[in-house]
């Protein structure tokens, strides 16, 4: 038979820049997302920056905090959860359950 092993996969994020700052647009912990384009390449330091924007957000414990981080039409494919979230009431929503965990 076929048996499946749960491995973790790397963690992706793809950034737009909005509203004169950067935001989410795609957050996904197993696989990048296909038919997303990336105009201009940015450095690792700069993606090291903007992870550490959005993981400061998630050590503040505030759900909005957190969902601010994410553009408009941004998707969220949570860890936790099977429900893909694409807007902010729902990215929020699925970060008022989660960071009752006190994520680290």
């Amino acid at each position: 038979g076929c048996h499946r092993r749960r491995r973790q996969g790397p963690i992706h994020y793809v950034y737009v820049f909005e509203d004169n700052q950067w935001r989410i647009a795609h957050h996904h912990s197993s696989v990048m997302p296909e038919g997303i384009d990336i105009a201009t390449p940015i450095t690792e330091d700069e993606v090291k920056g903007l992870f550490y924007l959005w993981n400061d957000a998630l050590a503040t414990l505030d759900s909005d905090a957190v969902a601010k981080r994410y553009a408009k039409g941004g998707v969220l494919l949570p860890t936790v959860s099977d429900v893909p979230r694409t807007d902010y009431d729902s990215i929020k929503d699925y970060f008022d359950n989660f960071l009752l965990k006190k994520p680290q």
